[in-house]
């Protein structure tokens, strides 16, 4: 049942008859409790560390002739952003191999970019022979119990970044700088006291609740644009409501719109709107739960966020 917010049916019902001498009592633990129940579990983050480390080993036994875990890769992605979100589905990471390996496969006729993955992923089916590996657009993905690991084979670029491969339409080399997006998300959360992670975090599950076809660096992108037009955009989770509810009226008033990444290359990324009619959704049951807030109904509020966010918020606070 989706209760559509009526504020004269609800003044009738005597639900908002006089508003509390204090409002909004219940958001900032709400949203508190509902950011700690996003984080990743010890466990979880000690099995995705052992996941992709042994990843990183199995390839620089290959390309660089030593057993490290950590040299040669940049995790990117929710996990080199800190942006996940519990439960986990994958480590996002780039290995980074020697120049000579970008000769030998330039040189090659043919979708010379698939051919590098499918030797990557070669590389790593003798370290792990029960595994499904396979190459996919622009990543190898090992696909364990628990988590699945996107390498992304790639090459320091002359310009800063990397090059990486993309095996679609015949194959290409793709400039990417991860790093930068890291370096503008920092500095975005000291600017916004941490609050573009946190909200990036919080409309991922969101996504992932509502089966939302938007990717999450496109959210991320679109919480950086949003914060900076609020008066509250870095106040703490006593605002969360509000910054939620506005977070989804900007990304529907940017439907088709588009945005670039950082880079010496830097890429236009289209948002489309295949999201539209969700975000849209969450909007509307947004304002109601505000409406809920702000009169201090806690169950009432909490059950229009669990249509938008499951169960991982809580009902009352």
């Amino acid at each position: 049942m989706v209760i559509t917010w009526n504020a004269p049916a609800a003044l009738g019902l005597g639900l908002f008859s006089a508003a509390p001498a204090y409002r909004w009592a219940y958001v900032r633990q709400r949203f508190e409790a509902f950011l700690e129940n996003l984080e990743l579990t010890a466990d979880q983050k000690k099995d995705g560390e052992t996941k992709h480390t042994g990843v990183v080993a199995a390839l620089n036994r290959t390309y660089w002739s030593h057993s490290d875990g950590t040299w040669n890769r940049l995790l990117i992605g929710s996990w080199g952003k800190l942006t996940r979100v519990r439960p986990p589905r994958d480590v996002d990471l780039l290995f980074i191999l020697p120049l000579d390996v970008y000769h030998q496969f330039n040189q090659r006729a043919g979708n010379k970019q698939s051919q590098l993955l499918q030797h990557v992923a070669a590389a790593l089916r003798s370290t792990y022979p029960q595994t499904t590996i396979r190459g996919d657009g622009q990543v190898v993905v090992v696909r364990f119990n628990t988590y699945c690991i996107e390498v992304a084979p790639a090459f320091h670029a002359t310009c800063g970044g990397f090059l990486i491969c993309d095996t679609n339409y015949g194959g290409r080399w793709k400039h990417v700088d991860p790093e930068g997006e890291i370096v503008a998300l920092v500095a975005a959360d000291q600017q916004f006291n941490g609050n573009v992670s946190k909200l990036t975090r919080i409309l991922k599950q969101w996504q992932r609740h509502c089966d939302v076809p938007i990717k999450s660096f496109h959210i991320e992108a679109l919480v950086k644009e949003v914060l900076p037009t609020k008066t509250y955009g870095g106040n703490a989770e006593f605002w969360f409501h509000w910054l939620v509810r506005d977070a989804f009226a900007h990304m529907i008033g940017r439907a088709n719109g588009g945005f670039r990444m950082p880079g010496c290359a830097p890429e236009w990324i289209t948002l489309g709107d295949a999201w539209l009619s969700k975000a849209q959704t969450a909007y509307e049951r947004a304002l109601e739960a505000c409406a809920y807030e702000y009169y201090n109904h806690d169950i009432l509020a909490g059950y229009e966020w669990q249509k938008i966010f499951g169960t991982m918020i809580p009902l009352t606070a």
